[in-house]
């Protein structure tokens, strides 16, 4: 495998062993899982009560304490994850039986998500595997090659304010009810039994507190909630620096670790968001919990490899938007009418040189 890919984007082979090296970081805690379950959860129905209370007298500080619920609500969607990749417990029940729970209040069918997941971390950086699990991504050329319907549909797709505000919305309140076709019975019999659960949920709650108070509270923190971890999904492959090949050329090591970005925050947001920034260390080794996925970072030696990305850089992504075989890397639009500029120029100058020979 070759050291680089050009000259701007260098990518260094991940070592041969890194399997073992990565082997003691695997190791569940159940300490560790017992109170990360225990701070979410209680944080979580504390401001949500608390958003309760304060609705009436302040919508303003209801809206506080929804977002807060909302930050805690990522830090469920984390636990539920790493259930998801068998990796919170070392018990595949505790998993299963906790992944389900965790669905249930991040509105998830577990056994469906874990499978188009593990797709997900199958297929990351692979250009001829894209679809399932991943932000819809064409090449330039696919772009300038496809209809008008298809740039105009993929210009909507790719707009700021569709994949982060409404987008998530639509995915965990409608999207994620339907069973995918594709997916086994457990998968589809997965989806139908979190719909049951959501709804009890919901009837429960709305005996409680009025449809109209869960109905305002849940939505609010649903779309906060899912907005920010869409943002931390979208950024965590859509970078500046990221890495994609065809098959022939696609390796699971250097796609999952140079594909995948480190997203330095601050301490509090890496707390809030379960180490999650961490990314290239958790698609190297999925079986990795999230609270070992600092250390893990810290300790092995060719993280040194990875360029960290801060919010304030982060913010490039919301610019790209096409991936650039030639490069090798994404680029935005930008760069996309420079190229439609260039193939016009060419087809200019390719007409007047037949036109030439012609009269010649």
């Amino acid at each position: 495998m070759p050291d680089s890919q050009s000259s701007d984007h260098t990518v260094k082979t991940v070592p041969s062993d890194w399997k073992e090296q990565v082997l003691q970081y695997q190791t569940p805690s159940l300490w560790r899982a017992i109170w990360q379950i225990t701070n979410s959860l209680t944080l979580y129905a504390l401001f949500w009560y608390l958003a309760y209370t304060t609705l009436i007298d302040s919508i303003w500080l209801s809206m506080l304490f929804s977002t807060c619920a909302a930050g805690m609500l990522i830090r469920i969607f984390i636990i539920f994850h790493d259930c998801g990749h068998g990796s919170f417990f070392k018990s595949a029940m505790a998993n299963n039986v906790v992944g389900f729970i965790t669905g249930a209040l991040t509105l998830t069918p577990y056994y469906q998500w874990r499978w188009e997941h593990s797709v997900h971390h199958a297929t990351s950086g692979n250009l001829d595997k894209r679809g399932i699990g991943d932000i819809w991504t064409l090449t330039m050329k696919e772009y300038l090659e496809g209809s008008a319907f298809l740039r105009f549909r993929y210009k909507v797709a790719r707009n700021p304010v569709v994949i982060f505000v409404i987008a998530p919305v639509l995915l965990f309140a409608l999207y994620q009810r339907i069973p995918n076709p594709k997916g086994n019975p457990r998968e589809k019999r997965s989806v139908y039994l979190m719909n049951v659960a959501i709804l009890a949920m919901a009837v429960g709650m709305s005996y409680l507190i009025g449809w109209q108070s869960y109905l305002v509270i849940q939505l609010f923190i649903t779309a906060v909630g899912s907005g920010a971890g869409i943002w931390m999904f979208y950024v965590q492959h859509q970078f500046d620096d990221t890495h994609w090949e065809h098959t022939e050329e696609w390796d699971y090591a250097t796609a999952a670790f140079h594909g995948s970005s480190f997203y330095k925050l601050p301490k509090f947001w890496t707390w809030v968001t379960g180490n999650i920034g961490y990314h290239h260390i958790h698609h190297l080794s999925s079986r990795i919990p999230n609270y070992n996925l600092a250390r893990a970072h810290r300790d092995l030696p060719f993280s040194e490899d990875i360029k960290p990305l801060t919010f304030w850089t982060s913010l490039k992504s919301l610019t790209l938007r096409l991936w650039d075989e030639d490069q090798k890397k994404l680029v935005g639009y930008r760069e996309l009418r420079a190229k439609r500029r260039a193939l016009k120029k060419d087809a200019l100058e390719a007409g007047v040189a037949k036109l030439q020979q012609h009269k010649a």
